[in-house]
């Protein structure tokens, strides 16, 4: 009966467990508890158009041997983001063994004693290595089908003892080299602008990294929840390491476009914050990941690049990309402020962007 459920009461009981929804399914539930019920799920929303995909863009490794091929790679960019604002990116200078290593590495933290994994379970959001079941648990309408293990990598490279023992070597080594990929997606995204290569980098929007890694695990009701609601993130972008589940979807012109699993592909997407400072050239587009219908869990690991908080870094829109006829549409503000602002609102569906509309 609705008037018996006490939502705040449930999540609070859940949270204290803290044996996120991998715990729920190794007691062996049948049905999702009411707190993760969406009411309106992917069966009343638009079918997903298999006709698109999003672009493939071959970064050659990092290395353009002219200025020829260096332009047209930023052409795709420039494409991708204005049409899609998602790309995948192949030969991408991460190796294939180091990807393998880190999506074993995740599962491992996941799957490992849940004691163990306890010692990490806080909500505290300064914090830089935790573990929980949905940062919005609290404020959300309805929880998602997902535990997180997020570790904040830089601008200071976190003591080796504090990552968990089970995957804090790849998680270093991986770390490293997704800086070095996140500067040169920057270079592109900066020159696709107009500016400078090391505009975007200048403004320290490659120098913060934090993973967040998820785990997936197989839902007894899909149709009732989702493994992560749509939302945009708050990132300037965010670089996916996803395995071959499958189930993230990007809306695009009103339809759910499915992303098929590449194991040789990271995938690039704009965030919140390079929307407010481009504003509006490059948007950050909505994203989904539906409810794991499998067996086996869907392991994915985002790489957010924003600072963390506190940070008192004042961005608003990049003065070079202003005219009389493109005047700013986005007040000043801070990381730290949009995180909170992100925090308190959860993922509702609307864009946490309109609050700082001017």
């Amino acid at each position: 009966m609705a008037e018996n459920y006490d939502r705040a009461c449930e999540v609070k009981a859940f949270d204290e467990m803290k044996i996120g929804v991998k715990g729920l399914v190794d007691a062996g539930i049948t049905k999702i508890p009411r707190i993760f019920h969406h009411p309106h799920v992917a069966v009343t929303n638009p079918k997903p158009s298999s006709t698109l995909e999003i672009p493939t863009i071959d970064l050659g490794g990092g290395v353009f041997e002219s200025t020829v091929t260096r332009e047209s790679v930023i052409a795709k960019v420039r494409d991708a983001v204005e049409k899609f604002g998602f790309f995948q990116v192949i030969n991408h200078g991460i190796p294939l063994e180091v990807m393998h290593k880190m999506k074993d590495g995740i599962r491992g933290f996941h799957e490992q004693d849940s004691e163990v994994k306890k010692t990490f379970y806080s909500r505290d959001i300064t914090k830089k290595v935790k573990y929980n079941t949905n940062f919005d648990l609290y404020s959300s309408q309805a929880a998602n089908w997902r535990d997180t293990l997020t570790t904040v990598m830089a601008p200071d490279v976190p003591q080796v003892e504090d990552l968990p023992a089970i995957c804090r070597e790849i998680m270093l080594e991986y770390s490293k080299r997704m800086m070095k990929l996140g500067e040169l997606i920057f270079e592109l995204l900066s020159e696709a602008l107009g500016l400078k290569s090391k505009h975007l980098k200048e403004l320290n929007c490659a120098k913060s990294l934090s993973l967040l890694s998820h785990y997936y695990p197989p839902c007894p009701e899909p149709d009732r929840t989702f493994g992560i609601s749509s939302h945009t993130d708050i990132s300037f972008i965010t670089i996916l390491l996803q395995d071959h589940i499958g189930g993230l979807q990007v809306l695009h012109d009103d339809y759910w476009i499915d992303v098929p699993p590449n194991p040789e592909a990271l995938i690039v997407n704009l965030g919140d914050l390079l929307q407010l400072i481009t504003n509006d050239k490059f948007v950050s587009v909505e994203h989904r990941v539906l409810a794991n219908r499998g067996e086996e869990p869907r392991i994915s690991s985002a790489s957010f690049f924003m600072h963390t908080i506190p940070n008192e870094q004042v961005y608003g829109p990049i003065k070079e990309l202003l005219s009389e006829q493109n005047l700013p549409k986005y007040r000043d503000t801070t990381t730290t402020e949009m995180a909170r602002h992100y925090l308190a609102r959860g993922l509702d569906g609307t864009s946490p962007l309109l609050h700082f509309r001017i």
